[in-house]
C-alpha cells in the first residue's frame, strides 16, 4: 500500500511524532486531499493537550488545510480530482440536529472538526467529507490561503455579520494572528478602523495594515480614546485576555457591541448599567461553514488581504507549534509538505 508522512499526537499531553501511515481511501461522501499547506492554530492545543471531549488517539492535528483533491469517493457531487480545496474548522455536519434543520451548520450539535474528530492536515494526505470543502481562488498561494480558513474566516465572518456599514468605527483589540487580519478586513470594508494593542512598537504595523488610529493600551485609556471618536460601533476582540476585554467595553457607542473571537476561560466583567443604558451587547462568534470560507477567500483575493506567515516543513511541525504557542510567530505558522 502507498505510504505517507503524518505528524500525530499519540495520547493526551504526548509529544508530536512523525510517523509513516498508509494513505487512506475515501469512503462514500469523502475525498482524499493531497495536502500542500496547513496552518498552525492555537486551537491545535485542544488536540495536543487532550482538553476537547471525546478525542480518539492517536490523532493528527490541523484544521487550516489547503491542498488538491487526489481521489473522490462515491456519492460526492461536483468535486473532481485536481481541484484546489481547503478545509477549515467546520469539518462536516450531521444534517439532522435542530441547528442543521435550520441551515445553521456551524452550530451543529454533532459537528466534526478536522484534527479533533478526525485526522487533520499535519500530513501528506487527509480525508474530509465533501460538505467541508471550500474552493481556493487561483490568486491565493496555498501557504497564504491556509490561515484564512480559521483566523481569516473567524474575523471576516464576525465583522460582516455584525451590522456594520461603511464609515462606522470598528476597533480591533489585539494585533496578533487574528487581529492583524481583522484590521485589514475592517479597513477594506470601509470602516474607520482603530487598532488597540500593548506597546507603541505595533503602531507602524497597525497603520500599514490599514488602521486609521492606534491606541497603546499600556499608556492610553483605550475606552476613553474611543469615546473621543464617538464610540465604536463594534469592538472585535481577538485577544485571550478577559481583563483587556473588560477594559475597553466603556468605549462602545450606543447600540455598539463587542464581538468575542479570542477565547479565555476567565469571565468578562461589565456593569449592567453600561449594557442597559446604551443598548450595548457582548456577543461571541464561531468560525463559519465551507461556503463562508469561500467568501472569505474570495474577498481576501479581491481586496488583496493576506496573512503574515512563517513557514516550516512538515517534519518541523513540533517546532512550528511551539513557536506559535510561545507568541514568537509573526503572525501565523504554516506547515508545508512540498
Amino acid at each position: 500500500m502507498p505510504r505517507m508522512r503524518a505528524v500525530q499526537v499519540k495520547n493526551a499531553n504526548g509529544p508530536f511524532e512523525l510517523v509513516e501511515r498508509e494513505i487512506p481511501i475515501p469512503a462514500p461522501g469523502q475525498v482524499l486531499i493531497k495536502v500542500q499547506a496547513c496552518g498552525v492554530c492555537h486551537s491545535d492545543a485542544l488536540t495536543k493537550l487532550g482538553v476537547f471531549p471525546g478525542i480518539a488517539y492517536p490523532r493528527v492535528p490541523g484544521h487550516e488545510v489547503v491542498g488538491v483533491i487526489d481521489k473522490v469517493g462515491e456519492r460526492v457531487p461536483n468535486w473532481k480530482p485536481g481541484q484546489r480545496v481547503g478545509v477549515g474548522w467546520h469539518g462536516g455536519h450531521c444534517g439532522h440536529c435542530p441547528s442543521c434543520r435550520r441551515g445553521d451548520f456551524i452550530t451543529c450539535a454533532n459537528g466534526q472538526i478536522p484534527g479533533i474528530t478526525y485526522d487533520g492536515g499535519y500530513a501528506d494526505y487527509m480525508i474530509a467529507p465533501f460538505e467541508a470543502l471550500a474552493a481556493i481562488p487561483d490568486d491565493l498561494q496555498a501557504a497564504e490561503a491556509a490561515p484564512l480558513l480559521c483566523a481569516g474566516i473567524t474575523t471576516y465572518n464576525a465583522l460582516r455579520n455584525s451590522g456594520i456599514r461603511a464609515g462606522d468605527t470598528v476597533a480591533v483589540l489585539g494585533i496578533g494572528g487574528l487581529g492583524h487580519l481583522g484590521v485589514q478586513f475592517a479597513a477594506k470594508m470601509g470602516c474607520r478602523t482603530v487598532a488597540i494593542a500593548r506597546g507603541a512598537d505595533k503602531r507602524p504595523l497597525a497603520h500599514k495594515l490599514g488602521a486609521h488610529h492606534y491606541f497603546d493600551s499600556t499608556t492610553q485609556d483605550a475606552a476613553a480614546e474611543l469615546n473621543k471618536l464617538g464610540g465604536a460601533r463594534v469592538i472585535l476582540s481577538t485577544v485571550t485576555n478577559s481583563q483587556a476585554m473588560s477594559a475597553v467595553l466603556g468605549g462602545l457607542a450606543v447600540d455598539g457591541k463587542m464581538i468575542v473571537v479570542g477565547a479565555s476561560p476567565d469571565p468578562i466583567e461589565v456593569s449592567p448599567f453600561l449594557l442597559i443604558g446604551g443598548r450595548r451587547a457582548i456577543q461571541g462568534w464561531p468560525s463559519g461553514t465551507s461556503a463562508d470560507s469561500e467568501d472569505t477567500l474570495a474577498f481576501s483575493a479581491l481586496a488583496n488581504i493576506r496573512p503574515m506567515i512563517e513557514t516550516m516543513p512538515l517534519e518541523r511541525a513540533a517546532e512550528a507549534y511551539e513557536r506559535m504557542m510561545s507568541g514568537a510567530a509573526r503572525f501565523r505558522m504554516v506547515i508545508t509538505t512540498g
